[in-house]
C-alpha cells in the first residue's frame, strides 16, 4: 500500500514471453518455438509472421535456457589473470578487445569478461562456466611457458583460440591443424589442439635491433613483462639470439623482467641508469613502462635520445603525445583481436582448429632514438 503523499513506484516492464507471441500471431506455442529455432513443422508465412510479431514485442531468447536445451549460449569467454594494478593505463588489452568486440557483435554474441588473481582462479572459472553452459567457447590470452589450460579446455570440450601462442614447430603458419575427430596417431598428444593466432615476436625484436644496432648501440636493455609468460620468454631469446648474430656481448645486451606498471619500469629504469656502464639504449615491453622510463631519464637530466634512446614494443597514443615522441612497434592490436574472434568462431561453426599468424608489426621511428652520446 502506497503510503500517503508517496508516488506509486511503476511496476517493471515484464518480458514478453513465447505464449505472448503465440496469443498476437495467432499460433500455437509451440509453432512459435519451432518458428524461432528455425526447426522444420510451420510453414514459412506463419515463420515470417512469428518472428515479426517476436521483433514488435521486444523478445530474446534466453540464453540459460538455450544453453540447457543443448544450443548455444550466445556469449564467448575471456578471463585476464594479471595483477588488476598493472590494466588501468595499459592500451592493448583495450584495442584487442575492442576488435574481438567488433566480430562479435556483428553476429549478436555477448563477450563475457572476468579478470581473476591467477592461473588457478582462471582454470576454475573455466570449469564452472563449463559447467554452467555459460558460453560456447572463450579466448585465451597471455600463453605461459608451462600452461595447464590447453590441456584443460580440450578435456572439457570446450572450444578455444590461444591468443599469442606460438606457432607449432615444423607447421606452416596458416596449415590447418587435425581435426579433434579425425583419428589421432599414436604419437598425438592426449587432447585435440586448439587454435592459435600467433605474433611473430622474433621478427619484430629483430626489427628493433637493426634499428639500434645501426644507429650504434652496443649497450641495450630490454625491459620485459612479466616472467612465466610465453610472449616474454620468446622476446628474451630472440634477443639473445639477435645479439649473438650481431657479436654483440651479453653482459652488455640482455633483459630484466617487470610486472608491466609503470612503477616497475621505472624502478628497472633506474638501476640500470645507475649501473657503472649504463646502457644507450631501453626497450621496454609496453607504453606504459617506455613513457615511466622516460620520465626517469628526464628526472635525472639525461637527454633523450641524446644520451639514451628508447623503444616501446607497443604504440599508442602515449608514445605520440610524450616529447620525444617514443620510438614504437606500430601494429594492429584491434586486427589481432578481428582474427582471433573470427578463428573462434570458426571453431564453432564447423571448422578445424588452425594455427595463424597475425599482422607483422613494423617499427615506427621517432624521436626517441639516435645515434648514442658519450655516457
Amino acid at each position: 500500500m502506497t503510503a500517503p503523499g508517496e508516488a506509486a513506484r511503476p511496476k517493471p516492464a515484464r518480458r514478453p514471453t513465447i505464449k505472448d507471441i503465440a496469443r498476437r500471431a495467432g499460433v500455437s506455442e509451440s509453432a512459435v518455438s519451432f518458428a524461432l529455432n528455425d526447426r522444420p513443422g510451420v510453414s514459412q508465412d506463419t515463420r515470417a509472421r512469428v518472428r515479426r510479431v517476436a521483433e514488435e514485442l521486444g523478445w530474446q531468447a534466453n540464453s540459460a535456457a538455450r544453453a540447457l536445451s543443448g544450443e548455444r549460449a550466445g556469449a564467448l569467454g575471456l578471463v585476464l589473470a594479471r595483477p588488476a594494478r598493472t590494466l588501468g593505463v595499459e592500451s592493448f588489452f583495450l584495442q584487442l578487445v575492442s576488435g574481438i568486440q567488433e566480430v562479435l557483435s556483428a553476429r549478436n554474441i555477448a563477450l563475457l569478461f572476468q579478470v581473476v588473481e591467477d592461473l588457478d582462479a582462471e582454470c576454475a572459472l573455466y570449469r564452472r562456466w563449463w559447467a554452467e553452459r555459460r558460453v560456447d567457447g572463450v579466448l585465451v590470452v597471455d600463453p605461459r611457458t608451462e600452461d595447464p589450460r590447453p590441456e584443460l579446455l580440450s578435456s572439457l570440450g570446450l572450444p578455444a583460440v590461444v591468443v599469442g601462442g606460438p606457432p607449432p614447430p615444423g607447421r606452416d603458419a596458416a596449415a590447418p591443424a587435425p581435426h579433434p575427430a579425425a583419428p589421432r596417431p599414436a604419437d598425438a598428444p592426449p587432447h585435440p589442439p586448439l587454435s592459435t593466432v600467433w605474433a611473430d615476436d622474433s621478427t619484430a625484436m629483430a626489427r628493433i635491433l637493426d634499428h639500434l644496432h645501426g644507429l650504434g648501440h652496443r649497450r641495450i636493455v630490454h625491459i620485459a613483462g612479466l616472467p612465466g609468460l610465453a610472449h616474454t620468454a620468446r622476446r628474451i631469446r630472440s634477443l639473445r639470439t639477435e645479439a649473438d648474430l650481431r657479436g654483440l656481448d651479453h653482459r652488455h645486451v640482455h633483459s630484466v623482467t617487470t610486472d608491466y606498471s609503470d612503477a616497475e619500469g621505472a624502478e628497472a629504469t633506474r638501476r640500470l641508469l645507475d649501473a657503472a656502464r649504463p646502457p644507450t639504449a631501453l626497450v621496454y615491453d609496453n607504453d606504459v613502462m617506455a613513457v615511466a622510463g622516460a620520465s626517469v631519464a628526464a628526472e635525472r637530466g639525461i637527454p633523450v635520445p641524446a644520451a639514451l634512446s628508447i623503444v616501446a614494443w607497443d604504440d599508442s597514443a602515449l608514445c605520440r603525445v610524450t616529447h620525444p615522441r617514443l620510438t614504437a612497434l606500430v601494429r594492429d592490436t584491434p586486427g589481432f583481436g578481428r582474427l582471433a574472434a573470427g578463428e573462434l568462431l570458426a571453431v564453432l561453426d564447423g571448422g578445424e582448429p588452425r594455427t595463424v599468424q597475425g599482422e607483422l608489426p613494423h617499427l615506427e621511428a621517432r624521436e626517441s632514438t639516435g645515434a648514442p652520446g658519450a655516457r
